[in-house]
């Protein structure tokens, strides 16, 4: 089994790690922890500047996935140009919410949380957690799209702020 999951993640691939967001393999290593031998992905978190050792064997129940593919980002994407949907609850329980789906890892609910508060993006009014919430979701989908189809940060947020425009403009 463990053979089997070895081989889903390379070294030197990206991965998304639901609370961290995207990482590089960096390599596959044994560490001894008392008297037990243990086989870990040496992930690294550039843009928080850190590292991550996840047990091989548990690598996929942790929530560690490859990058998404080019029909998940169109899904993403399609998600993006739909119509916000915010419930007037109060801020506190959507913000949970909103955490809840950014840290799940999946690609389309964080895509539902950069679409649900982009629509007052240049308020003024806006609530600082609420702007923070935007900026780590739309940090986290410029980070997978720039992974998934080898851009720069620059250019991947370029391309993400312009389906946004095409969606406020319609």
């Amino acid at each position: 089994m463990t053979k089997k999951l070895s081989s889903e993640f390379k070294v030197g691939n990206y991965v998304v790690y639901p609370t961290h967001g995207v990482g590089k393999i960096l390599a596959e290593e044994t560490q001894q922890i008392g008297e037990v031998s243990l086989k870990v992905f040496v992930i690294s978190f550039a843009k928080d500047k850190m590292t991550l050792r996840v047990p091989v064997h548990r690598a996929t129940a942790a929530g560690l996935r490859n990058i998404s593919s080019n029909d998940e980002i169109s899904r993403a994407f399609t998600t993006l140009k739909g119509r916000a949907r915010t419930s007037r609850g109060m801020w506190s329980r959507r913000a949970q919410e909103y955490e809840a789906k950014i840290n799940s890892g999946n690609l389309i609910s964080v895509a539902e949380v950069v679409r649900d508060l982009h629509r007052n993006v240049d308020q003024s009014e806006r609530s600082y957690s609420e702007r923070m919430i935007y900026e780590s979701a739309l940090s986290r989908m410029i980070c997978e799209l720039a992974a998934a189809e080898k851009l720069d940060n620059k250019a991947a947020t370029e391309k993400l702020l312009g389906v946004l425009k095409q969606q406020v403009a319609a």
